[in-house]
């Protein structure tokens, strides 16, 4: 139990750094290029998918003994699927609120993080071999 809630606290650590990477780039694309918020929500996905596949490969999931081709291809594959669903239901809440677009990408941001550690802990780093 204290190995998976260290990890949990790892995930939580490297997510937080790869959701305020999402965020910033986001942010800063639409106000410094007046991107519209959904494109420049993919922009900010993409700069984060390297912060958070590099964190978790080499910090959360580090003693998973998967290779790394196959542990990118696997976290890329529930990081895109993430993003879909981010952009559907961003998409749906821009258009049925008043919300500012920040705060509700912050929103979505954080509804995504639980998901994702599963998936990734029971799929994407999990070692074939040791399971």
């Amino acid at each position: 139990m204290r190995n998976l809630l260290h990890q949990i606290g790892l995930f939580v650590a490297v997510g937080c750094a790869a959701s305020a990477t999402h965020w910033a780039i986001a942010v800063g694309c639409v106000e410094a290029f007046g991107m519209a918020p959904l494109t420049a929500n993919l922009a900010g996905w993409l700069v984060a998918f390297v912060v958070a596949f590099s964190g978790h490969h080499n910090f959360t999931f580090r003693h998973a003994a998967v290779p790394w081709a196959m542990a990118a291809r696997r976290f890329f594959f529930v990081s895109a699927a993430g993003i879909t669903i981010n952009q559907i239901a961003y998409a749906g809440l821009l258009h049925a609120t008043s919300i500012p677009y920040d705060v509700l990408l912050g929103v979505v941001l954080a509804g995504m993080a639980m998901v994702t550690f599963v998936i990734s802990r029971l799929w994407a780093f999990r070692d074939e071999a040791r399971a």
